[in-house]
């Protein structure tokens, strides 16, 4: 997994499959956050609020701005805006516990969590 960041998306997926393919890995999950991996925090208002702060924060994810998270040009821009306590690491480690498998606003998310539950209902080793 990667973020996007400015890259191609569709290329920068080949190139990490074609990696893994060299590294003999064809079983590799390739999957790209759209934009920064921020996106999927901010598709799950609850856990930011629960995991950093501040109360409230979740009777956002209903505005225009935080219903397609993937959309956001700074995602990580907007993440400290709204929850100043975010670190990158630190914030990433505490708000990932948190994370919703079921009610997450983030598509890139979403298609990443089904991927994984797809290797495991195919007997994957994870």
């Amino acid at each position: 997994m990667q973020d996007k960041d400015s890259a191609d998306c569709v290329e920068l997926k080949q190139r990490l499959a074609q990696l893994c393919t060299q590294a003999g890995r064809e079983d590799a999950l390739v999957r790209i956050a759209c934009h920064e991996l921020e996106s999927w925090y901010l598709g799950d208002l609850t856990a930011v609020a629960t995991a950093i702060g501040p109360a409230g924060l979740a009777r956002q994810q209903g505005s225009r701005k935080f219903r397609d998270p993937d959309r956001l040009a700074n995602p990580c821009q907007e993440l400290k805006r709204i929850a100043p306590e975010y670190q990158k690491v630190s914030g990433s480690r505490t708000i990932g516990p948190y994370l919703s498998i079921e009610n997450n606003r983030s598509i890139s998310f979403n298609v990443f969590i089904s991927g994984i539950q797809r290797l495991i209902a195919e007997g994957a080793t994870i």
